[in-house]
C-alpha cells in the first residue's frame, strides 16, 4: 500500500538575503570598534573646561592636555573669546585628571625645541580650593603662552645688530691682519709674524698628538665593559625624557640660572675673593669631615641603642595622656590658678621686701665686717690689769669677753639664795671715814661722792678728763681694733679724798649713890674712870664742834675698823 498523501501543503520558510545579513554583521562590528577607539558614547562627552589665552600659538583640536607630564585629555576646539582678541580653548579631561580647582593654571608649551606640536600644561590647583564645574572657564589671569622665536629675534634691535656686525668685522680683521712688533714680543716664537688664520693653520701641526689624547679619552668614554656606553646613553635618554616631561621646571631653571649668573657677574670681585678663601675652607672642611667620620660609629651605636626607646615613644605618649589630664586639672582655676591668685599679694609684698633688702644688706654687711674686724678681735684681747689680772689655773691670761661671762657667773652664784620674792642678788652697802669724789659728771652735770674704809690709791682704768671721741665719718670696719692695754688702761691719780670725822661713842653717865655708913667713902677708882671718860668725851665733842679734819695718820676708831672688816667689798675682804 502506498502511504496516504498529506492533505495540506508544507509551510514556506522565510529566508534573509545576503545583503541584509552583511549589513547587520557590519553594524554589529562597527559599533564595538567605534566604542573601543573613540572611548566615549556618541552624542555625549566627558568633563570639559575652557581656558582663555592671549594667543592659541597654533594649538589645534586633539592637541594633548598634560598634568605633570601625563596626558589627561585633549583639546576639543579653539575659538575666539567673545568679541576680544583672546583665544578660548575647550579641553575635555579624563577622570584621572580630575578634579580641577578654581585656582588652576594653564600654559601652552611646545613639545620640541624649535616650536611646533604645542600642548596644554594644566596645573589642577590646590586641594583646598573649590572645584570647577564641567563647562567652567579658567580666566586669562591664570593662563600663559610660550615665548615665540620671532619675539626672541625682535630682542635684537638695531644697536644689537650693529654690535654683532662690529664683532664679525673685528673677527675677520683678527684672522687676516698681522701682529705688530710689540704684539709679537708677547707671542710664542712659532707664531710670531703670522696672521690669525695662519696661526690657526699652524696649530693643526699639533693636532695629531692632541687627537691621540682625544682618542684615548673617547676610548675611556666607552667604558671598561661592553655596553657601558649604551647604558650611559640610555641613562641620558631617560634623563632627557624626564627633562622633557618637566619643561616648565626646566625653563624656570634656565631663567633662574641666568639670573644667578648675572648676580655672580655683578659680584665678580667678591666671588674672586671667595674663591681665594676656598682652599683653606676646604682644608678645614676636610678636617671637620674627618671628625664627623670618626663620630659616625658612635652616632650609629647611639642610634641603635635609642631605637628601642623610640619604639616605646608612642606607648609613652599614650601613657602620658592621663597624667596630662591630671596636670590640666591641677592647673585649673580651682587649684594652682587659685593658689597663684592668693599668693599674688604675698609675692608683691616679697618683691617690696626684696627691694628694701637691697638697702638693708649693705648695712648688714658693714655691721658683719665691723663685728668680724673690730668687735671680735677686741673681745679676744687679753687685759693686763697688773695684780688684778684675771688668769686661769695654768696662769694664762683670760680674754676680755670671757671676763664678762665670769662676772655673770659670779652674779648668778651670788644670787643662788632666794625667798618668797624669788631669786635676788644681795649686796651690802659699806661706808667709811674716807670720802672721795671723782669730780663733776659730764652726763647730767652732777657730782658723785662715795665713802670708803681706806684711802683710794688711784683709778683703774684711768678716769678720762673728757669723753671718748666717737668718729662718725669713718666706718666701723675701717676703725681698727682698740688698744685695751694702752695708756688709758693704766692706773690714774687718786681722786680727792678727805677723812670724815666720826662721832665719839656715847658714854652714859651713871649716878653713884653713896650710902653713908659709918667709916665708908666713895670708891676712888670709879670716880677716876668717870672722870677720864668725861675728859675724852669732852675732847671729842670739842673737835667735832670746831670741824677739824683728822689727818690720815690718825688711828681709825673702833667702829670704823669694825665696819671695814665687815665690808665684803673692801680690799681686805675677809681679813
Amino acid at each position: 500500500m502506498t502511504p496516504a498523501r498529506r492533505t495540506t501543503a508544507p509551510t514556506r520558510r522565510r529566508q534573509w538575503s545576503r545583503f541584509r545579513i552583511g549589513l547587520i554583521a557590519l553594524i554589529v562590528l562597527v559599533i564595538p570598534i567605534y566604542l573601543a577607539f573613540a572611548k566615549h558614547i556618541p552624542f555625549t562627552h566627558g568633563y570639559r573646561v575652557n581656558a582663555v589665552f592671549e594667543t592659541s600659538n597654533n594649538l589645534r583640536p586633539n592637541s594633548p592636555v598634560r598634568i605633570a607630564g601625563v596626558n589627561v585629555g585633549r583639546v576639543k576646539s579653539v575659538s575666539r573669546y567673545k568679541d576680544t582678541n583672546l583665544s578660548e580653548v575647550t579641553m575635555e579631561i579624563e577622570d584621572k585628571g580630575l578634579p580641577i580647582h578654581k585656582d588652576a593654571t594653564a600654559k601652552i608649551r611646545p613639545r620640541i625645541f624649535l616650536e611646533g606640536n604645542f600642548f596644554v600644561d594644566l596645573q589642577p590647583g590646590t586641594p583646598g580650593s573649590p572645584d570647577i564645574d564641567s563647562g567652567g572657564t579658567i580666566p586669562v589671569t591664570q593662563t600663559s603662552t610660550p615665548v615665540q622665536l620671532d619675539q626672541l629675534l625682535t630682542a635684537l634691535q638695531s644697536d644689537s645688530r650693529e654690535d654683532l656686525q662690529h664683532v664679525l668685522e673685528e673677527y675677520g680683521a683678527a684672522l687676516n691682519s698681522k701682529p705688530t712688533a710689540e704684539q709679537d714680543s708677547e707671542l710664542p716664537p712659532e707664531v710670531q709674524g703670522l696672521t690669525g688664520a695662519e696661526a690657526i693653520n699652524r696649530s693643526y701641526d699639533n693636532a695629531g698628538p692632541a687627537l691621540q689624547g682625544t682618542a684615548v679619552v673617547n676610548d675611556a668614554l666607552r667604558g671598561e665593559r661592553p655596553g657601558d656606553l649604551a647604558r650611559t646613553i640610555a641613562g641620558i635618554a631617560r634623563l632627557a625624557r624626564t627633562l622633557d616631561s618637566r619643561e616648565g621646571q626646566l625653563q624656570d631653571l634656565i631663567v633662574n640660572f641666568s639670573l644667578t649668573a648675572s648676580a655672580f657677574a655683578n659680584q665678580s670681585g667678591n666671588l674672586s675673593a671667595t674663591l681665594q678663601e676656598l682652599p683653606p675652607t676646604l682644608r678645614t672642611a676636610r678636617s671637620a669631615l674627618n671628625s664627623v667620620d670618626r663620630a659616625l660609629p658612635s652616632v650609629r651605636a647611639f642610634a641603635k641603642e635609642i631605637l628601642p626607646g623610640v619604639k616605646q615613644t608612642a606607648a609613652t605618649v599614650d601613657a602620658s595622656f592621663p597624667w596630662i589630664e591630671q596636670t590640666r586639672a591641677l592647673l585649673g582655676p580651682d587649684e594652682l590658678q587659685g593658689l597663684m591668685a592668693e599668693l599674688t599679694p604675698t609675692t608683691q609684698d616679697l618683691a617690696r621686701l626684696t627691694s628694701a633688702s637691697i638697702e638693708l644688706l649693705p648695712q648688714l654687711d658693714d655691721f658683719s665686717q665691723c663685728f668680724d674686724k673690730v668687735i671680735l678681735p677686741a673681745g679676744n684681747v687679753k687685759l693686763d690689769d697688773g695684780a688684778l689680772t684675771t688668769r686661769r689655773s695654768d696662769g694664762s691670761v683670760v680674754e676680755a669677753y670671757k671676763e664678762f661671762w665670769y662676772g655673770l657667773a659670779g652674779m648668778a652664784a651670788s644670787g643662788q639664795s632666794f625667798d618668797g620674792n624669788g631669786q635676788m642678788l644681795r649686796a651690802s652697802a659699806a661706808g667709811g671715814q674716807w670720802q672721795w669724789s671723782p669730780g663733776r659728771s659730764r652726763f647730767g652735770n652732777t657730782t658723785f661722792v662715795g665713802n670708803t674704809t681706806e684711802r683710794p690709791l688711784g683709778t683703774r682704768p684711768l678716769y678720762p678728763s673728757s669723753p671718748p671721741l666717737i668718729r662718725t665719718d669713718r666706718a666701723c670696719k675701717r676703725s681698727g681694733v682698740p688698744n685695751l692695754n694702752g695708756p688709758q688702761a693704766g692706773p690714774g691719780e687718786a681722786p680727792t679724798s678727805v677723812v670724815v670725822p666720826i662721832a665719839p661713842p656715847i658714854v652714859r653717865r651713871t649716878e653713884t649713890t653713896t650710902e653713908t655708913t659709918t667709916g665708908t667713902t666713895p670708891a676712888a677708882g670709879t670716880s677716876a674712870l668717870a672722870t677720864a671718860g668725861e675728859t675724852d668725851s669732852a675732847a671729842t665733842d670739842a673737835a667735832a664742834d670746831t670741824g677739824a679734819i683728822v689727818g690720815s695718820e690718825a688711828t681709825p676708831s673702833l667702829g670704823a675698823q669694825l665696819l671695814s672688816r665687815l665690808n665684803p667689798l673692801a680690799n681686805g675682804g675677809g681679813r
